[in-house]
């Protein structure tokens, strides 16, 4: 007979609670890589603003800007033709979007804590 969902989450949180004991270490969840938080630089707050923020925020809220200035070329759209505050942190007038993220790392620094 199959268990009830109930009955499930209840075994699920006892599991999750013992390997807390066991190990000393918090459950899972997310805390590093993408979603921890991130400082832009002061060129990078022009677009995404000073808050810290998610990595991968700070890629949305980039790619927004991106498209509402119409920034990427109309040929290939892969290419982004960069404006007067993208060229500070691309450091050229244009950019692949591949290499985007390259350009946005040293533009974020990790925050302390």
């Amino acid at each position: 007979m199959a268990r009830s969902a109930e009955t499930r989450g209840k075994s699920e949180t006892a599991a999750a609670e013992k390997k807390v004991k066991a190990t000393a270490k918090p459950a899972g969840g997310a805390r590093g890589g993408i979603t921890a938080p991130v400082t832009p630089s002061a060129d990078l707050a022009e677009i995404v603003g000073k808050d810290d923020l998610p990595r991968s925020e700070v890629v949305s809220k980039v790619w927004a800007y991106i498209k509402k200035h119409d920034l990427q070329d109309a040929k290939d759209r892969r290419q982004i033709n960069a404006d007067d505050k993208l060229e500070k942190i691309f450091g050229k007038k244009s950019a692949s979007m591949f290499e985007m993220n390259k350009h946005l790392s040293a533009h974020l620094s990790a925050k302390k804590g």
